[in-house]
């Protein structure tokens, strides 16, 4: 072989080497990308302190304690990313704010996913199978104009409103068919009004709500990695002793 053959393979080598390293780094970057990508909130939107033996949290510059019994407001802890906090109206959804307390004093919701979410539309949960067709045990009347019960209470961004079984055909069965799932609005859907029982609505954590709207979903609007709900309490707003 002569020199110069012999010194074009090593450039060749040479090319061959660069190439591989840098494929190696676009491989490295690629992985951290994805990883990136599908991890959740590193940041919680809260921060935790004792306040003379009472553990406080604050958030959005408004602090909130756990309450063991029944209050108009609840913390919804979400995986990762942080608390949702919403007040409940029995004045208005007299009937879905009892059922929706019952269940959060059950621990229910305890552990569940947001298993439909729509971006710009709506995120879903409280459905123990994460199929869209399971629920509690017990229906309720559904609280809207379509039903006979008027309902102020718009379909506006953070609201709080019951799901149900049969958006399109609307029947008696149908239109009492809610039980444990509920959905909180991403982006106004006043089209909802009078067809969906509205019962609440976030004070607090509307950033975790666009967190959870904004993940990757399949076909079928199901994340492709789950949403999960800690856990939903009952708070009150935190004045100090």
């Amino acid at each position: 072989m002569s020199k110069k053959t012999e010194k074009i393979n090593e450039e060749k080598r040479k090319k061959k080497k660069i190439m591989y390293y840098i494929l190696g780094i676009v491989g490295v970057l690629f992985l951290i990308w994805v990883i990136v990508l599908n991890m959740k909130g590193d940041k919680l939107n809260y921060t935790v302190k004792t306040v003379d033996g009472v553990k406080v949290f604050e958030i959005e510059s408004t602090s909130y304690t756990e309450s063991e019994n029944e209050t108009d407001m609840v913390k919804i802890d979400v995986d990762g990313y942080g608390i949702i906090v919403a007040e409940l109206y029995p004045d208005v959804a007299p009937i879905s704010v009892e059922n929706f307390k019952k269940l959060v004093s059950k621990k229910y919701y305890d552990g569940l996913t947001f298993h439909r979410v729509i971006k710009d539309f709506m995120i879903q949960t409280g459905d123990p199978t994460a199929t869209g067709s399971g629920g509690s045990e017990e229906t309720i009347k559904g609280e809207f104009a379509l039903n006979g019960i008027e309902n102020s209470i718009s379909h506006k961004r953070g609201v709080l409103s019951m799901a149900r079984r049969g958006a399109e055909i609307e029947t008696e069965e149908t239109m009492n068919s809610a039980s444990s799932q509920f959905f909180i609005v991403h982006k106004d859907s006043e089209y909802l009004d009078g067809k969906y029982a509205a019962f609440g609505k976030v004070l607090n954590g509307l950033d975790v709500v666009d967190k959870v709207a904004n993940v990757r979903t399949d076909e079928n609007d199901k994340p492709l990695t789950n949403q999960k709900i800690n856990t939903i309490r009952f708070v009150n707003v935190y004045k100090g002793e």
